[in-house]
């Protein structure tokens, strides 16, 4: 993984010191399901991901759980930013979602990046702003959008190529913003009309283009 920076599209043109800075840091596996931080903790790395998904929650007071958005690879964390640049703590939860590969850059090594590499300032901010879009996005979907138009947004992209969604109603709950008993019942009508089968921790896509035109606008 030496030449990982080869394979990060998204630092294409990095000023060469900053380069070999970058390239001096060696990519960590993190398994599926890894937790890599939680609401309270400290920011200890600024992570750039080369492959994989992370899923950034906010568990509410009545213990729900909300998706605020997830990171793949050539978009950051917001909340990692914030703690990197000014020392904010952690306000959420970050799951690794399936298996990924990581760049850690510590606060010191990220804080000589920001300041000597204009490339790599660019990346930070430009990822950012996209991070805020998304979860004013989020907003907008918990309050204005149908949560059978959510499930089916939901379900459709989280589909493997057999149609194969692999999560409990819980985790879909998090990720639509819902309750996982309005989630179950939202499911089983779904059964009942034949789109979807529905066993412990996964769902079966039937009809993968109705469930696209039940998400409606919601699919890009």
């Amino acid at each position: 993984m030496s030449g990982w920076l080869d394979q990060a599209t998204f630092l294409n043109g990095i000023e060469p010191e900053a380069r070999d800075m970058l390239a001096a840091v060696k990519p960590q596996f993190v398994p599926a399901k890894t937790v890599l931080f939680g609401a309270g903790d400290e920011a200890k790395a600024f992570v750039i991901i080369l492959s994989g998904r992370i899923g950034v929650y906010l568990t509410g007071r009545n213990g729900r759980e909300l998706l605020l958005y997830s990171v793949t690879p050539g978009e950051t964390c917001i909340q990692t930013t914030l703690g990197v640049m000014g020392g904010t703590r952690y306000s959420g939860e970050a799951i690794a979602e399936i298996d990924i590969v990581a760049v850690m850059l510590a606060p010191d090594l990220f804080d000589r990046l920001m300041a000597r590499s204009a490339t790599f300032r660019g990346f930070v901010f430009k990822a950012f702003g996209a991070r805020l879009t998304d979860m004013m996005f989020v907003l907008e979907q918990v309050a204005f959008v149908k949560v059978e138009q959510r499930l089916a947004k939901a379900l459709v992209e989280r589909a493997d190529d057999n149609g194969i969604v692999a999560a409990t109603h819980q985790e879909l709950a998090a990720v639509i913003g819902s309750a996982r008993e309005v989630v179950s019942r939202r499911i089983e009508a779904l059964v009942s009309q034949g789109l979807v089968t529905s066993e412990r921790g996964q769902v079966r896509l039937l009809d993968r283009n109705e469930m696209r035109g039940m998400a409606g606008s919601q699919i890009a």
